[in-house]
């Protein structure tokens, strides 16, 4: 596009004095003695000769392609305008997302310095804005760039970061507007207190005070003007707050969440404008807020965004020791960081995808969190901090994930020459992370925890790029954890109060751990439900395998029908919230139908043994296991070689095993 310059703006607008007629007029041409100055509305030499009425410099008697007049042209260019006006007024109504802030009054002239400094700065922060979004554009390699296309200088488009990444990760537009009331400060106040207790604890990525400032700055009539991010922050927790205490996508606390995440968006182009911490704290609250609502949102692709701000603010590095920073400062960079990280390493595992960063372009300290009591009355307080033991945790976690995953699945896919040695390495490390709980952790948070325990034990013994072949104890192990696993989260998924942070990708790693059950079942399924656990192979020097539950081996085919039905009943449970819940819960039943039907069988033809034989099912000899084989043959028939066709075969080989 080529802008014009202000030579070239001057050059349209014609002249208040005409130097040279424009055409002269029929005098003129047909007595060439007699000179025509153009003068309007009848030149000099018509006027006095008398003929003032007959002068034709007005009329359209000139030549073919010429202006009639300058009062012509004057009318020709406010047709030009007004046609532009009118495109203009067109262009901004069709604007689905929010509208460019315009003055709504000229400003006063005594108050034009400060009006011209004002200009000036916007339109650095604009040439600013659109320089990150030029930048971030290049990277999508992926996407085909039209080069006859504008480019999103904001002068020119109503482009903003903003607007680039709502609609990068939009799956929904709300563009209808709604009525709009604060609630009583009492409701607000438990919205509060339930963020702090459940999700705040887990990513501390803003101030307890900054959050109850701004409820008091917003709550106080007449008060201090209120910053776009706090009106941000606020309507954020309101909205993460109400959509997770919700149970269907009908009821009115999803509704209310909907509601608090439209009033948030309105000043998005403001707060997500890059270059400032507080971006990515709005977009960290935006990618909590997506994992509750799925429908509307893209949480992967929102964290991305997120993992790009905090590279381009230098986030992902310590500053140097040289350089002296305020303690307070460097402790909430490092707070901002690993919530970023927990988020980003916890999103892209469910989803089975690659890491926005890796381990090895960071160099960050673990934040020192633990602050307040856990327990007790001051623990549940708005007045008191929140102890954060909870999210030094999570952190310490997430790190150890996000090396055994990215060496799994994204270093390379050459196999190990002793696979069983890193396993037990990296499980060892976790089941040492596990014993270091506080003892006055609170059993929500412990219960949190366990299954991320047992989700990861599940995750790093399954299939990987470089552990294709897995061992007979490690189909045990993800048997036996796949059961405990069930039968910890079946119970929370029915509980009428969220009492952590659980969201849809706690449906995702359901399913997840329901395909593992299926493949290990397939593969080896006379050996895993005969009772005999397998001898676990220890070599010198490497660390114990993870040992196997308690009730490992006992009545397995009972035990492995009831986690089926677990599964069934927590994906149906979580369809009444997330309806991307009831897809993965059809491509289940389509794939345990068979599997079932067998176990089924199995289980009838063990209590006829038993009736007859008068023994319990536990001492039935591996003789009479071996003539049950026939009987779950159908079960097996699909199954091929072991892991083949389960849904974890294509971890890491660029599918998703969430995907249908």
């Amino acid at each position: 596009m080529v802008r014009s310059s202000p030579s070239m703006a001057l050059a349209e607008t014609p002249l208040l004095r005409v130097s040279r007629p424009v055409s002269a007029c029929s005098r003129y041409r047909v007595a060439n003695s007699i000179k025509c100055d153009g003068k309007l509305p009848a030149c000099t030499a018509c006027e006095k000769s008398g003929r003032a009425g007959e002068c034709s410099s007005a009329n359209d008697q000139f030549a073919k392609g010429k202006e009639r007049s300058y009062v012509a042209s004057l009318e020709s260019r406010v047709e030009k305008l007004e046609r532009r006006l009118a495109y203009a007024r067109s262009r901004k109504a069709s604007v689905a997302m929010h509208d460019v802030d315009e003055p709504s009054e000229m400003p006063d002239r005594k108050d034009s310095l400060a009006t011209i400094r004002a200009a000036i700065h916007g339109k650095a922060a604009r040439r600013r804005e659109a320089a990150d979004v030029n930048e971030l554009v290049s990277d999508f390699g992926f996407l085909s760039v039209n080069a006859t296309t504008r480019d999103f200088e904001s002068s020119t488009t109503n482009m903003t970061f903003a607007r680039l990444i709502l609609a990068a990760t939009n799956n929904e537009i709300d563009s209808h507007s709604q009525p709009f009331q604060l609630p009583l400060r009492q409701t607000a106040m438990a919205l509060i207190q339930y963020y702090l207790d459940h999700i705040y604890t887990l990513l501390p990525v803003f101030s307890e005070t900054a959050l109850l400032n701004a409820l008091d700055a917003i709550y106080q009539e007449n008060g201090r003007p209120v910053t776009e991010f706090e009106h941000w922050m606020l309507y954020f927790v309101f909205a993460i707050a109400s959509t997770a205490q919700s149970r269907s996508s009908q009821d009115a606390l999803y509704v209310d969440g909907v509601l608090w995440a439209g009033r948030a968006l309105q000043y998005a182009d403001k707060v997500l404008m890059p270059g400032y911490v507080s971006q990515i704290q709005a977009l960290i609250l935006l990618v909590q807020y997506s994992m509750l609502d799925p429908a509307r949102f893209d949480s992967w692709h929102l964290i991305g965004f997120a993992c790009r701000a905090v590279v381009d603010l230098g986030f992902h590095q310590d500053p140097p020791k040289e350089q002296q920073v305020d303690k307070k400062t460097l402790e909430t960079r490092r707070r901002i960081f690993y919530c970023v990280y927990s988020l980003d390493r916890s999103i892209s595992m469910v989803h089975a995808r690659s890491f926005s960063f890796t381990d090895d372009s960071t160099s960050v300290a673990f934040p020192v969190l633990s602050i307040g009591p856990t327990s007790g009355p001051a623990a549940n307080s708005l007045t008191g901090p929140h102890s954060l033991d909870p999210a030094a945790l999570l952190f310490q976690l997430r790190y150890t994930q996000s090396c055994w995953y990215q060496e799994l699945f994204q270093s390379s896919r050459s196999p190990f020459e002793n696979p069983s040695a890193f396993i037990w390495q990296i499980c060892q490390e976790m089941r040492e992370w596990s014993e270091s709980f506080p003892d006055n952790l609170p059993l929500s948070f412990k219960d949190f925890f366990d299954l991320e325990l047992l989700y990861s034990y599940i995750y790093c013994l399954a299939p990987s790029c470089r552990i294709q072949a897995v061992s007979l104890y490690a189909k045990t192990l993800i048997f036996e954890y796949s059961i405990a696993y069930m039968q910890k989260i079946f119970p929370i998924s029915k509980d009428p109060v969220n009492k952590a942070f659980y969201t849809y990708h706690d449906a995702l790693r359901v399913y997840f751990v329901g395909s593992q059950f299926i493949a290990v079942l397939l593969s080896d399924q006379d050996q895993l439900l005969s009772g005999i656990l397998p001898f676990a192979p220890i070599a010198p020097g490497t660390p114990p395998p993870p040992p196997l539950p308690v009730n490992a081996g006992v009545d397995s085919v009972e035990r492995s029908i009831r986690c089926m039905s677990h599964i069934q009943e927590t994906l149906k449970t979580f369809g009444h919230r997330w309806e991307d819940s009831k897809a993965l819960l059809s491509s289940y039943e389509a794939q345990v139908e068979p599997l079932l039907g067998a176990l089924h069988r199995r289980r009838h033809h063990i209590d006829e043994m038993v009736r007859n034989s008068h023994s319990p099912p536990n001492f039935v000899s591996q003789h009479s296991f071996d003539q049950m084989r026939s009987v779950s043959n159908d079960g097996r028939a699909n199954a091929g070689n072991a892991f083949a066709g389960s849904p974890a075969s294509g971890l890491g080989q660029g599918g998703s095993a969430h995907s249908l």
